[in-house]
């Protein structure tokens, strides 16, 4: 107690003397002083640094830990993410995400807008990230990091908290299924995580990689382990398992939706749950994924018939397996060649009957097609 007391004393005698924030009075203190042990408890430093989440649903305002908040509300698998300038990428997000989730383009522009100024505004502080083990939250953090890394923000100002279970849930859905007691407790257990250099190489790798107008480093970032970002490899590993199979044509989210319906599923809502419920974390919501079920509903050799036909999918909406889509559940036909593709993975553009990029299940790999 006399040392936890004595550290902070000398971190307010510094507060006072170059009016710095409790949080940069500290992080100074610990870089000029390595021997020094920073014994304060989180609700000592963390209401001074600015915490990004990915979604309200979390109740991070109930813990009191956090007086600064802004949420990272992007689903970056799906839609391009190409390598350009942060205002560009801001612009081209925005314009994806309210043609397809309808959203009112100004408010979203406003939201990323002054989410990016944010960011870049505490650059000199503290930053503490509650994020979770999935695909659509470790891009995100892929994002972020990279963000700060690229603004110098040391790596030591940065903490990560980051859960893939929690004790009690047998099937964890994500921070928003925790109290605000159970939050508060995470600062003080091993999901939290002082972040180091090695962190921020790897975040800006991954980054690198997913913008790139090929996938040949998404394998690189799938066998990556660290441990403050353990959760990074296999992230990665379920994004390249998106790539067209070389079986098939089917991204993995595809086949499981068509034998969701093959196995009796008869809506769009059963077939979304019976899909969700095979990954080992769940990282897409409905509409999207109802999405993907018009994308097969459509095109010359449909792979599934809607019913009421050609309207928008809806939990409610019948879905049946056509000729054509058993063929291709089958590996007897090919999705792409029979009816093209154009989606974008990041910073790929998968265009056209004939792509050069497709998963091979056979070595688990993305694989170069002649």
């Amino acid at each position: 107690m006399t040392k936890q007391a004595d550290f902070k004393r000398r971190v307010r005698a510094r507060m006072a003397k170059t009016g710095e924030s409790y949080s940069a009075a500290r992080s100074m203190l610990l870089a000029e002083h390595p021997g020094l042990t920073p014994a304060d408890s989180p609700l000592d430093w963390m209401p001074e640094a600015l915490h990004i989440s990915n979604g309200d649903a979390t109740d991070v305002p109930g813990t009191g830990l956090a007086t600064r908040l802004i949420y990272w509300r992007d689903i970056l698998h799906e839609g391009p993410v190409p390598e350009v300038p942060a205002a560009e990428l801001r612009q081209i997000r925005v314009d994806y995400l309210t043609r397809f989730e309808s959203a009112e383009r100004d408010v979203t522009l406003r939201q990323f807008t002054e989410r990016d100024q944010a960011v870049e505004a505490n650059r000199a502080g503290e930053y503490v990230l509650w994020f979770e083990a999935d695909l659509y939250d470790q891009l995100q953090i892929a994002e972020l990091l990279a963000r700060v890394a690229g603004l110098g923000v040391p790596a030591e100002h940065i903490t990560l908290i980051c859960i893939g279970e929690h004790a009690g849930i047998a099937r964890f859905g994500g921070l928003g299924e925790l109290t605000a007691d159970q939050l508060r407790e995470l600062p003080n257990t091993n999901a939290c995580a002082r972040l180091t250099s090695a962190a921020l190489e790897l975040a800006t790798r991954a980054w690198a990689a997913f913008r790139a107008p090929t996938p040949e480093g998404l394998p690189a970032i799938a066998a990556a382990r660290l441990g403050e970002l353990r959760f990074m490899g296999e992230a990665f590993d379920r994004l390249c398992r998106e790539y067209p199979a070389t079986r098939d044509g089917l991204s993995l989210t595809e086949r499981r939706v068509l034998a969701a319906v093959a196995d009796g599923a008869p809506n769009a809502g059963t077939a979304f749950v019976r899909a969700g419920a095979r990954e080992t974390r769940p990282y897409m919501g409905d509409l999207t994924c109802f999405g993907r079920m018009e994308q097969m509903a459509a095109g010359p050799h449909p792979l599934l018939a809607l019913d009421p036909p050609g309207g928008p999918v809806e939990g409610a909406t019948g879905l049946r397996l056509t000729e054509a889509g058993a063929r291709v559940l089958a590996g007897q036909a090919d999705r792409i060649a029979l009816n093209g593709i154009d989606r974008w993975i990041g910073g790929v553009h998968l265009q056209g009957h004939d792509v050069p990029w497709r998963w091979d299940d056979g070595t688990e790999t993305i694989v170069q097609v002649p």
